[in-house]
């Protein structure tokens, strides 16, 4: 009898944690500076969340470091610790990256996949470059001259970035920064020529005045920009496209059930028009999907990531 007591005294607890999700305050870290896009959206989401779990949900900006900092926050917390991450941290950095701190697959079970965007690239407001096939014509004419700002080496940004010397054939010098929000900051000062950036990143400068947007890497203009013109339009190549997703991770060790209870509720929140509209206004679509979709995603991704970094030369020891 004592034995069943003993048992019954472990199991309760287990079993309450297992079906009652949150219990306490779940913390987002995220890799981003606060203000930047993403950080915006996870606010966004968290004040969502809390209303729907009556448990605080708090954003935790932890920027820097490749987003190792973040990552390596969560890694071995439990199921109320998620790690805001995109396609650069868990689908570029392992082939960019001889040695990681973290195992994706090992480490982490997909969450929720949270948004798509498409890149723009910025130049500031004193620039005399108006379109990009000026910034490749100065490019061709002093290689190494003309120059671009990126978070950091292996970033969405900086692999764009790259593949847009690769298909001019020009050769431009890449400033990495620690932040989104200081490569912004120095385009708009004149100490960098351009940057591809968000609406959401870039937008505070671009409405300072401080910062415009040439051209979006993408195939068709932008619903929240409609007067951008695409890079094709602006005098770049054809086919040129640089984007990147977002999405949540938990640790391994959180039991599925939390997990799941994390993919339902913020597929919810994305599926929200309130929530939908805001986002469409940092030009973001909102991706509500599986876990099983981020899992397939992630890699297909990191697949074709690994020949671009081949191709680029991008590699970090």
């Amino acid at each position: 009898m004592r034995t069943f007591i003993a048992a019954l005294a472990i199991a309760i607890p287990l079993l309450a944690q297992a079906q009652a999700f949150p219990t306490k305050t779940v913390r987002i870290v995220s890799p981003y500076p606060t203000g930047a896009g993403p950080d915006t959206v996870a606010r966004l989401l968290a004040e969502r969340l809390t209303k729907s779990w009556g448990q605080q949900v708090i954003v935790e900006a932890r920027p820097g470091g490749n987003g190792f900092i973040a990552i390596e926050a969560v890694k071995k917390g439990d199921s109320h610790d998620i790690v805001m991450v995109d396609n650069g941290h868990i689908a570029v950095n392992p082939s960019l990256f001889r040695q990681l701190p973290y195992d994706v697959e090992r480490d982490f079970q997909p969450a929720a996949l949270i948004y798509r965007t498409d890149f723009l690239i910025a130049v500031g407001t004193g620039s005399p470059y108006k379109s990009v096939a000026e910034i490749i014509a100065a490019a061709k004419k002093e290689p190494g001259r003309i120059s671009y700002a990126t978070p950091f080496v292996g970033s969405p940004s900086h692999l764009g970035s790259a593949l847009l010397e690769m298909r001019t054939g020009t050769q431009m010098l890449h400033v990495p920064f620690k932040e989104t929000s200081q490569m912004v900051a120095a385009v708009a000062n004149g100490d960098v020529t351009w940057t591809l950036t968000t609406l959401a990143t870039g937008g505070p400068l671009v409405r300072a005045g401080k910062v415009k947007f040439i051209a979006v890497a993408a195939k068709s203009r932008v619903p929240a920009a409609p007067d951008i013109p695409t890079v094709l339009e602006s005098g770049g190549p054809a086919d040129y496209e640089v984007n990147g997703w977002v999405a949540w991770l938990s640790p391994a060790g959180a039991p599925a059930s939390a997990v799941e209870t994390i993919n339902t509720h913020v597929n919810r929140a994305l599926a929200d028009p309130e929530i939908r509209e805001r986002l469409a206004t940092f030009g973001f679509t909102p991706l509500p999907s599986s876990r099983q979709e981020l899992r397939e995603l992630t890699r297909r991704e990191t697949v074709k990531f690994a020949d671009l970094v081949k191709k680029t030369g991008a590699k970090i020891d």
